[in-house]
């Protein structure tokens, strides 16, 4: 008589018995997981809701899409979306280039002392709090005694109170995002080119190639699904400006350019108590990130076949 094979729902039971362990270290993460990712996506609901903390969520009144009608009537909330998109922009043409640049320069230093030194120095910031990088960058951009303006000052150039000029805004946050960032995020490109095979190096320098050549020609290619894979996240991540920085650096006289969506939920939720008003702006937030991810996956994973699911 043949020996019937175990069902599926037993594959499973067997495997959960044998790996018990692995399962169970799993539990404090899964509990963190549900605590504070799923169970906040309850009160999404205040966003279609007239809420009020007196009533509850559950028992304030529907008012379907009335706040997202209120905010695309928002002069401040289209402001606030408008530079979003344009410092975003601004970061993922300028910033997001920097840390693959950084890494191809670091793989072509020779001497480890100087390259080792060069690295600590450029990891630094990102671990520095951006309550520090907020005092350092109003130091080196204060018109009295700051850097920036000394060196204006030695050129014949009258000073400028930079952070008090809209336009100058934008440049000096996407720089400090630059100079923070860029350094710390080399090390996954980095790492990526410790993984190519050597051999192809050692081919190539048969071949007499130059490293220029070699760095375009294999180097290059090598790290490209990962340079496609953090171009993804970066897209989804375009409306989550950094809202520590822009809340110590902005002020009302740059509201124009610096305002964006994290301050404007910021403000109406927190300091207004418009927390209906403040939901509804974070769940278009999240949707909007949602669909720009999906699209550039979907794009990626059909002309380079490189995505991230």
């Amino acid at each position: 008589m043949r020996r019937r094979k175990p069902g599926r729902v037993q594959r499973i039971g067997d495997h959960l018995k044998r790996e018990w362990q692995l399962y169970a270290m799993l539990i404090p993460t899964i509990l963190w997981l549900l605590v504070f990712l799923y169970k906040p996506m309850y009160g999404l609901q205040i966003a279609f809701k007239d809420y009020s903390i007196f009533r509850g969520v559950a028992n304030s009144p529907w008012i379907g899409f009335e706040h997202f009608q209120t905010l695309f009537g928002n002069d401040q909330f289209l402001r606030a979306l408008k530079n979003t998109i344009i410092i975003s922009f601004y970061g993922l043409i300028f910033g997001f280039p920097m840390p693959i640049l950084l890494a191809l320069m670091f793989n072509e230093i020779l001497a480890q002392t100087f390259k080792k030194t060069a690295q600590t120095i450029v990891y630094l910031p990102h671990f520095i709090s951006s309550v520090i990088i907020a005092g350092i960058v109003i130091t080196a951009f204060s018109p009295s005694a700051g850097i920036v303006n000394t060196v204006l000052g030695w050129l014949g150039i009258d000073s400028i109170y930079f952070l008090t000029k809209p336009e100058w805004f934008r440049p000096i946050f996407v720089g400090t995002g630059i100079w923070q960032e860029a350094g710390f995020q080399s090390i996954v490109y980095l790492a990526a080119i410790a993984g190519v095979s050597p051999t192809l190096y050692e081919s190539a320098v048969v071949d007499g190639a130059s490293r220029w050549q070699m760095m375009w020609k294999i180097t290059i290619p090598s790290i490209l699904p990962t340079i496609i894979i953090m171009l993804i996240i970066r897209i989804g991540n375009m409306l989550e400006v950094s809202f520590e920085m822009i809340i110590l650096l902005y002020q009302p006289a740059t509201y124009e350019t610096a305002d964006v969506v994290n301050t404007f939920i910021y403000r109406q939720g927190i300091q207004g108590g418009q927390y209906d008003l403040a939901a509804a702006a974070g769940l278009f937030n999240a949707v909007v990130a949602f669909v720009l991810v999906m699209t550039a996956n979907t794009i990626s994973k059909r002309y380079s076949r490189t995505s991230l699911w």
